[in-house]
C-alpha cells in the first residue's frame, strides 16, 4: 500500500461524504445552509469545517473534514497503541453532529477516521462509528436505527454495538449517553481495500439511518417543559465531549483549530441541580428504559 495514495483515496471519500451529508441536512431543514471555509494547515494538510446554525428544524449541525500531517502523533490518538506515540503521521477524518430544534428529534453523531503512522513499517488503521441520543424515547426509531447499522456492518454488528455502548458511557453519571449504534477502533480487517469498503458502507448508511427519524419527528408538537428537558439532557452530551471523548482530546492536543474542535457542542445547554424526573413520566422513561443497553433487534423486545 502506497502511503500517499491510500491517504488521498480516503480523503477523497470523506470530502465527498461531507458534501452529501451537508446537502441532505440543509434540504431537511429547509431554510439554513452550511458554511464552507477551507483552511490550509501545516505540511499540506486541510481543514474544512462546515456549520449550519439557526435553522428551522436544526439549531446547529457541524460536519467537519480534516487532513492532518504531523511530526508526532498525539497521546490521545495512541491510548490503545502507546508504542506509536510521537511518530510522524497522517490522519484524515470526517465528523458530524446534529442538534435538532425539536426535542422529539434525537441528536446524532458520526465519526470516521484513518491514521497512517510512519514507523519502520507504516502502520495504518481506520476507526469510527455513529450513535443516537434521544431526549424522548421512541422504540420504532431505536429499532430502525439499529436495523440500519446492522445491515451496514453485517456479522460485525454485535461486537461493534457492544463497543459503542461501552465507549459512549458517562462513568461519573453511571448512564449511557444515548441508545448506541456502532463503534470500532484499529480496524484493518481484510487489508486496506476491504477496510476502506467497510468504512464506506458505514458512512453511506448514516443518512438512511437518521433522516427517516428526523423527518418523522421534526414537526411533532412540543411544550416548553419538553424543550427545557432537551436542554438539560444536552448537558450530558457536553460533559461527554469535554471530559471523555478521545476525538476532542486529540483535536486539542494536535493543535487543530479550537473552533472546529468544539463545534460539536450544542448551542444552548442547561444544568439543573439534582434533577429528578417524575416517576413514570416520559422523562423518567428515557433513563429507566431507553438508556439501558439492550438488544434493539430482539424479536420479543418489550414496548
Amino acid at each position: 500500500m502506497q502511503t500517499r495514495e491510500s491517504v488521498l483515496r480516503v480523503r477523497e471519500y470523506f470530502i465527498e461524504l461531507q458534501t452529501t451529508i451537508c446537502n441532505a441536512l440543509a434540504e431537511a431543514d429547509g431554510t439554513a445552509t452550511f458554511s464552507l471555509k477551507p483552511i490550509q494547515t501545516p505540511n499540506g494538510g486541510l481543514a474544512q469545517p462546515r456549520v449550519l446554525a439557526g435553522g428551522q428544524h436544526i439549531e446547529k449541525a457541524a460536519v467537519q473534514f480534516t487532513h492532518s500531517v504531523g511530526d508526532a502523533l498525539p497521546a490521545a490518538a495512541t491510548e490503545r497503541n502507546p508504542h506509536l506515540a510521537g511518530a510522524p503521521f497522517q490522519a484524515t477524518a470526517i465528523s458530524m453532529i446534529v442538534h435538532p430544534t425539536n426535542p422529539m428529534v434525537p441528536t446524532t453523531h458520526m465519526n470516521l477516521r484513518f491514521f497512517i503512522v510512519d514507523v519502520d513499517e507504516p502502520v495504518w488503521y481506520f476507526g469510527g462509528g455513529y450513535d443516537l441520543t434521544p431526549y424522548y424515547g421512541n422504540q420504532q426509531d431505536c429499532v430502525h436505527w439499529h436495523e440500519t447499522a446492522s445491515m451496514a456492518t453485517g456479522d460485525h454488528y454485535p461486537k461493534l454495538k457492544a463497543q459503542c455502548d461501552e465507549y459512549f458511557y458517562l462513568g461519573h453519571r453511571q448512564e449511557c449517553r444515548g441508545i448506541g449504534g456502532i463503534f470500532f477502533d484499529d480496524w484493518t480487517d481484510g487489508g486496506f481495500e476491504a477496510s476502506l469498503k467497510f468504512v464506506q458502507q458505514v458512512g453511506n448508511s448514516l443518512l438512511p439511518a437518521y433522516l427517516p427519524i428526523f423527518e418523522a419527528r421534526k414537526l411533532e408538537p412540543f411544550t416548553e417543559q419538553e424543550k427545557d428537558f432537551q436542554l438539560y439532557r444536552r448537558g450530558r452530551y457536553a460533559e461527554f465531549n469535554l471530559a471523555i471523548d478521545r476525538g476532542t482530546k486529540y483535536g486539542s492536543q494536535s493543535g487543530r483549530r479550537i473552533e472546529s474542535v468544539l463545534a460539536s457542542l450544542p448551542p444552548v445547554v442547561k444544568w439543573v441541580y439534582d434533577y429528578q424526573a417524575p416517576p413514570g413520566s416520559k422523562e423518567a422513561q428515557l433513563t429507566d428504559y431507553y438508556l439501558k443497553p439492550k438488544d434493539w433487534l430482539a424479536p420479543n423486545l418489550a414496548p
